[in-house]
């Protein structure tokens, strides 16, 4: 049958139709696979054929406010496998097991596991000597990653602040897991192609992607205050053997963490070798326990800013207790301290007459004043584990509850607390959020990225009551229960604690935690530090025993390292037996030898060089010394 020419033009038409029809729909799967799903599928494509070996990243320094590095790393590379490259298993785990000091069956089960890549145990962040002696081998499916590990240079020195890490560089404990994010970094890797055994491509080119560094903390820590800290730490821990001690330095004007340490302590690298409890618990953030009188400090300052109160004018008379409904609350002198200015009230420490100043504020006021410096809630110091203490509920405080409280017993503080609200009590009225992470630093750069700045939650007295708080604390410490604080030439400021340890209800027998939380200077506080003793042994459990000169020694050395110039002004101390007798150094360079003995009397020599005159001496003129202390001087000239 003879087919039209017409018909025939159409079946040509629809080819060419379909044919076009087809073409583009091809056109359009290719451009959208070339354009849109193209980065998709090659890295899909890598995922199939590639393969990693991750390089681990640098996990940034921590380093103290002058830039000391406190936790830094040390090289320790890993050894990783991949087992479908390995040509002789048993030849490589004979000589793999030789260096690295294992198992060889262990590592022969490695090596022949289905799997793309292992990391072998042993080969975990090992040495470098190790490291190189693996690379000599030139074993086939065998490489070395770079890694590292946490190196804590001055050992347990603030080593609950620090923390410490994992064997993947993870924070654990303290800043190291605060801070985890911003110190951890992020992983590199070399990628290579491998067919679908997992063996290298011949002529292929392996890509490196490094991995990026943490970022660098700068801590409001000093170091020369915390190696003072922890000197003073271990002279009390050695003298008295106590179940524990803590030590915190501030300063007040900004709430930067100077120095922070407790005791027991710990070495962060060895970690695993003290119980949990030891490195879980970071006492001076963590402990609540009944501050004592270091509270006397708050029922001071409230009662000061109501006006309830004249310091040099108004007296209250103390028989050696007080009654208030139906109990009986005595004051730790027994007989009393009989009439007193509240000044006196202050420096003697007197329970009856804090109990006076209490019931003159109420508990509305009072408890208010508590809850504006800061008790009760967190501070919210950039450390984990801190607590908020316990205070009574205002409905259930009644006359006693109101009495006790206001002599610092039957409440429960932390000593992060106390710090932060002396220092609000002494700086002006300012309660600052203490915190300890200053500057986050670029490694290669050493651009500050970010840092922290004070922050000042409210006011809570006026200057006029912190300067009447200064002053009444001063005269604490020189003619006081704090005298043991004293400096000479500093005008250190404090208030020493004595609190009674509950247990299931009850208060201990002889079981005390004895504090002292002073300042300085006076005139302008610089630093505040606070120390507590907990149960000290084989002495009088007083916190102007034990306590108190902990603390002046720490801040002598201190404000000297904070190049702090001593002051005029200062409250004379009020020596009793047994304190030193104190004289001062006189000027004698330049005078005689022969001239000596008038401006010496109280004081002995130690001669060295040659000469009649005296070219040289220390201690410097103008040091007050105790009396038969030794003057070394240098003679010299003709």
């Amino acid at each position: 049958m003879r087919v039209s020419n017409v018909t025939v033009r159409k079946r040509l038409v629809t080819v060419l139709m379909v044919g076009l029809l087809l073409f583009f729909i091809i056109d359009v799967r290719l451009g959208y696979v070339q354009l849109v799903i193209g980065d998709w599928l090659s890295e899909k494509a890598m995922d199939s054929w590639g393969r990693n070996i991750p390089f681990e990243p640098k996990r940034g320094e921590i380093l103290d406010r002058n830039g000391i590095p406190l936790a830094t790393n040390v090289s320790a590379p890993t050894v990783y496998v991949i087992p479908r490259q390995i040509e002789n298993p048993a030849e490589t785990a004979k000589k793999l097991a030789a260096v690295l000091d294992a198992p060889e069956e262990k590592i022969y089960r490695i090596l022949t596991k289905n799997s793309l890549n292992e990391r072998i145990p042993e080969g975990r962040k090992i040495s470098n000597e190790k490291a190189n002696e693996i690379r000599a081998l030139n074993l086939k499916g065998v490489y070395i990653a770079e890694d590292s590990k946490r190196h804590y240079p001055y050992g347990s020195y603030l080593s609950h602040v620090l923390g410490f890490t994992g064997i993947d560089n993870q924070g654990l404990m303290g800043l190291e897991l605060y801070y985890d994010d911003k110190l951890k970094g992020s992983r590199g890797h070399i990628s290579y192609i491998a067919d679908a055994k997992g063996r290298k491509l011949p002529n292929s080119t392996d890509q490196y992607s490094p991995p990026i560094d943490g970022l660098n903390m700068k801590l409001t820590i000093d170091s020369r205050i915390q190696t003072i800290i922890e000197r003073e730490l271990d002279i009390a821990e050695a003298t008295y053997h106590p179940d524990g001690a803590i030590a915190i330095a501030m300063d007040p004007n900004t709430g930067e963490i100077l120095g922070m340490s407790s005791r027991p302590n710990f070495n962060p690298e060895d970690y695993q070798s003290v119980p949990p409890e030891v490195y879980n618990r970071n006492l001076p953030v963590w402990m609540t326990y009944e501050p004592g009188s270091t509270f006397k400090i708050i029922t001071l300052a409230a009662a000061l800013e109501e006006k309830l109160v004249d310091l040099d004018k108004d007296h209250f008379n103390d028989p050696g207790a007080i009654k208030v409904e139906g109990a009986t609350l005595h004051c730790w002198k027994r007989g009393g301290h009989g009439s007193q200015t509240y000044l006196e009230v202050v420096q003697n420490s007197c329970n009856p007459g804090f109990v006076n100043l209490g019931q003159k504020l109420g508990k509305d006021r009072l408890f208010q004043y508590i809850k504006d410096f800061g008790f009760g809630q967190k501070t919210g110091i950039d450390l984990q584990g801190e607590g908020t203490g316990i205070l009574f509920k205002l409905d259930r405080v009644g006359p006693v509850e109101l009495a006790t409280t206001a002599f610092g017993q039957g409440v429960s503080v932390t000593p992060i607390q106390q710090v932060a609200a002396v220092a609000a009590a002494v700086n002006g009225g300012y309660l600052y959020q203490p915190y300890i992470a200053k500057e986050w630093i670029d490694p290669i750069t050493g651009e500050v990225i970010s840092r922290n700045t004070p922050v000042m939650k409210r006011r809570v007295i006026s200057e006029e009551t912190s300067k009447q708080v200064r002053y009444a604390l001063e005269s604490v410490v020189a003619k006081g229960t704090g005298k043991g604080a004293f400096v000479d030439g500093y005008r250190v400021g404090g208030k020493t604690g004595t609190a009674q340890k509950v247990k299931d209800g009850r208060y201990m027998e002889n079981n005390h935690i004895v504090s002292f939380i002073g300042f300085a200077p006076a005139d302008d506080p610089k630093i505040v530090v606070y120390t507590a003793i907990d149960n000290p042994k084989d002495t009088i459990q007083f916190g102007g025993v034990v306590a108190a000169p902990i603390v002046g020694n720490i801040l002598e050395d201190s404000l000297r390292a904070l190049g702090v110039k001593k002051r005029t002004g200062q409250i004379p101390k009020e020596y009793t037996w047994p304190d030193p007798v104190m004289v001062e150094v006189p000027n004698i360079v330049g005078l005689k030898t022969s001239e000596l003995h008038k401006y010496l009397v109280d004081l002995k020599i130690e001669k060295s060089g040659e000469g009649p005159i005296v070219i040289d001496q220390t201690p410097e003129p103008g040091e007050k010394v105790e009396s038969g202390a030794t003057i070394r001087i240098l003679l010299g000239g003709e």
